[in-house]
């Protein structure tokens, strides 16, 4: 267990100063003093290394995005807050920020990253799910907007876009879509 933390750490301190490239196994290795096959028996790939290293820091990140103080009322606010907020985190990080790389290096967006994103986002919106049981039997779509709204305001929408003009950019698509969940039966 204490390898695979070492080896997470390194991987994310070789990201964050020098790109996804930086982070090779042996370059992962000789950072965590450890060998080349214990990377492999732990992670298996450099690419589920690269993941489960991002994911771990997301869940590090988590506190910050959760202590959201929505501008606009009901779930949609919140979700937008949260939305909005995950984009400052992603900014602000060394190592997140690595992630909006215009390089195509980035080995997170592949064919399976929003599978294995869904988990995550299931994970950071878990306390609005519990404020808001109404919307159990939407959740699924509720991540899957989480997810694509999200990664918009990451990857596509300017730096230099104020929150609050996000915010309400977001509002305005995803605040319909879940005040009509409240009276609509699911398709």
């Amino acid at each position: 267990m204490r390898s695979r933390q070492k080896i997470i750490d390194a991987t994310l301190e070789l990201i964050g100063s020098g790109g996804f490239d930086a982070a090779s196994i042996v370059a992962v290795a000789g950072a965590a003093d450890v060998s080349r096959q214990t990377v492999y028996s732990i992670f298996g790939t450099r690419e589920q290394l690269i993941s489960d290293a991002v994911a771990d820091l997301v869940r590090t990140v988590f506190d910050e995005m959760r202590d959201v103080h929505p501008t606009h009322p009901g779930p949609a606010g919140e979700l937008v807050a949260v939305i909005v907020r995950g984009r400052a985190v992603v900014h602000a990080h060394p190592v997140l920020a690595v992630l909006q790389g215009s390089s195509g290096q980035n080995p997170l967006l592949d064919a399976g990253m929003v599978d294995r994103a869904r988990p995550v986002a299931r994970e950071m919106l878990a306390p609005m799910a519990l404020r808001h049981p109404e919307l159990s039997d939407r959740w699924d779509d509720i991540v899957d907007i989480a997810l694509a709204a999200g990664l918009f305001a990451v990857f596509f929408e300017s730096p230099d876009r104020a929150d609050d003009d996000l915010a309400a950019f977001l509002m305005r698509w995803i605040g319909p879509a879940m005040s009509l969940w409240g009276t609509s039966q699911r398709n």
